[in-house]
């Protein structure tokens, strides 16, 4: 099993920046993977950005050039910096982790707020 636990989200004026964390525990030997996602009312769940073991990342357009995902393995930790963050920003943010033979395992997530 692998726990994920979220934080650093909150509210924030559009323009404004925040950080989200997400501190893996458990069997994190088994991760290759780890990545954050976002949820919009009633609708499911989109990558914002992913990162794997050996650093390689991606993002989703809408997000390019304002957010930087980055994580550091030796204290299971990920981040996501969000700058220039805009009203459409707004949503319950997931950290996610892919591990082998184990399936995705997912944190509790954590809103964020932008406002106009």
């Amino acid at each position: 099993q692998v726990q994920l636990v979220e934080s650093g989200g909150g509210l924030v004026q559009a323009g404004g920046s925040l950080r989200l964390s997400c501190a893996a525990s458990g069997s994190i030997f088994s991760i290759y993977a780890m990545g954050w996602y976002r949820q919009f009312p009633g609708k499911q769940r989109e990558l914002v950005a992913a990162i794997t073991n050996g650093g390689s990342t991606n993002y989703a357009d809408s997000v390019k050039g304002r957010f930087t995902i980055s994580r550091d393995n030796s204290q299971n930790t990920m981040w996501l910096q969000m700058n220039s963050l805009k009203p459409e920003d707004t949503a319950v943010y997931y950290c996610k982790a892919a591990a082998w033979g184990r399936g995705d395992y997912w944190g509790q997530g954590t809103q964020v707020t932008v406002s106009s």
